[in-house]
């Protein structure tokens, strides 16, 4: 697959990785998992070794071996899959972006390192700079995730020194509560791809311009996630708020199974 300069829009689902009952990573599974999406949830974006799918607990060569089988499944059924490519060490991750081109991804995405934090946003846009320049012809998409990486700078701030600085740059992934930020750089970066990560408030992502959402939840819930969409884009607020509300009900029971081992569960 090869990306067309188009815009990533509605929904894209995180995927989880499959594993035997011996913590193999179980490739087999993983055609009948891309057929699901499609066929089942009307899902065709995927978001693959990211958070959801327990990217930073796997080795590179794992990660390595579920991007090509991601990639290969999803050729000729899927929109566009995107990457996860970002590790606690820069080598990793440009080892895994090249590769991403390599197999044919449509995009890729990195969070920051989380241990030895970037001192300021200069550095961090080093960082990011430094990623995608391992595989320049692919869009690439920051992941900002601070309840999990600890790094919490603006990321209205971030977008207007990576506008200059790394050339194939697209997007943000924001799994971040914080919609006056997030609102801030659907509004004055119009050019990027803003891609909403926290399912269970969509809907006010959406009200402030989201253009596409990344999650878990996606995997099971796609089809509800999708008619919420509908009736917000045909301006009937009072059933896409319904329909929020309900999502959250059960997410309430979700997250009270320990969010990922619950969802995964499902």
């Amino acid at each position: 697959m090869a990306f067309t300069g188009k815009r990533l829009k509605g929904l894209i689902a995180a995927t989880f990785t499959p594993m035997t009952p011996n913590s193999d990573i179980n490739l087999l599974v993983i055609e009948q998992y891309v057929d699901y999406l499609v066929q089942k949830q009307h899902i065709r974006n995927i978001f693959v070794n990211g958070t959801t799918g327990e990217g930073m607990s796997l080795s590179i060569c794992e990660r390595k071996r579920l991007t090509e089988e991601w990639v290969k499944h999803a050729r000729g059924k899927m929109d566009n899959v995107i990457v996860h490519v970002g590790c606690l060490g820069l080598s990793d991750s440009k080892d895994l972006a090249a590769h991403a081109a390599s197999c044919g991804a449509d995009a890729i995405s990195a969070v920051c390192p989380s241990f030895l934090k970037p001192a300021n946003l200069d550095a961090l846009v080093l960082y990011l700079k430094d990623v995608a320049s391992a595989a320049p012809s692919l869009p690439f998409y920051y992941y900002h995730i601070p309840k999990l990486t600890g790094i919490t700078y603006q990321i209205y701030e971030l977008l207007g020194k990576v506008k200059e600085n790394i050339p194939s740059f697209r997007g943000v992934k924001f799994s971040d509560v914080n919609l006056m930020d997030f609102s801030l750089c659907v509004s004055e970066y119009k050019e990027f791809d803003c891609l909403y990560g926290v399912d269970e408030q969509l809907l006010g992502a959406l009200a402030f311009g989201a253009h596409g959402a990344v999650g878990s939840t996606y995997n099971y819930l796609g089809n509800k996630n999708g008619d919420m969409l509908e009736a917000f884009e045909a301006g009937n607020l009072q059933k896409a708020r319904k329909i929020q509300c309900s999502l959250q009900e059960f997410l309430y029971f979700v997250f009270d199974m320990a969010h990922f081992s619950g969802s995964k569960a499902n």
